[in-house]
């Protein structure tokens, strides 16, 4: 079976910029293991067929990681003028800029574990529209109205369901 992460970056305490943690707990959760509590960042509990971490922002230390992944699911929020609440982008292995208030792309860190692992596993983002982005915890009302179309598309990937896919 072909092993798969997913890693949920940002800040859980800039309300909706924690949706990417906030969909680990659910993924956790869907395949039957205890959420992660708000200072677990999962890397203790690697090695099953869907691994889940949680970071504040993607780091080059993260190849290390990623190179015993055939996929990795990248979770986040957005902020952009994308008009899809729930974003699915299957990702190029390539060097890119990061986007505003990140240090790496996802891209670059699929590329760092090519460059330095000679491994190629595939990798998408789902990112979810963000309405408030203020200090406190908890989504918004609207944020967390997209969590179950970003599960179906998440968990399509992650556990084969198909049938969910919303991309």
């Amino acid at each position: 079976m072909p092993r798969k992460l997913a890693i949920g970056f940002g800040n859980l305490y800039r309300r909706d910029d924690g949706v990417g943690p906030f969909l680990i707990n659910e993924l956790r959760t869907l395949v039957g293991r205890e959420p992660l509590a708000d200072d677990e960042d999962g890397f203790d509990d690697l090695g099953h067929e869907v691994d889940t971490i949680v970071v504040h922002q993607l780091v080059p230390e993260l190849a290390t990681t990623m190179a015993d992944y055939d996929l990795v699911a990248f979770l986040d929020a957005h902020i952009t003028e994308i008009e899809e609440p729930v974003l699915v982008e299957e990702l190029e292995c390539q060097y890119r800029n990061a986007t505003v208030g990140h240090q790496m792309h996802p891209c670059a860190l699929l590329a760092l574990v090519r460059d330095l692992y000679h491994k190629s596993p595939k990798g998408v983002l789902i990112s979810v529209r963000g309405h408030d982005w203020d200090f406190g915890l908890g989504l918004s009302d609207q944020t967390a109205g997209y969590v179950p179309e970003a599960m179906a598309a998440l968990s399509a990937r992650m556990l084969g369901d198909e049938s969910t896919e919303t991309a």
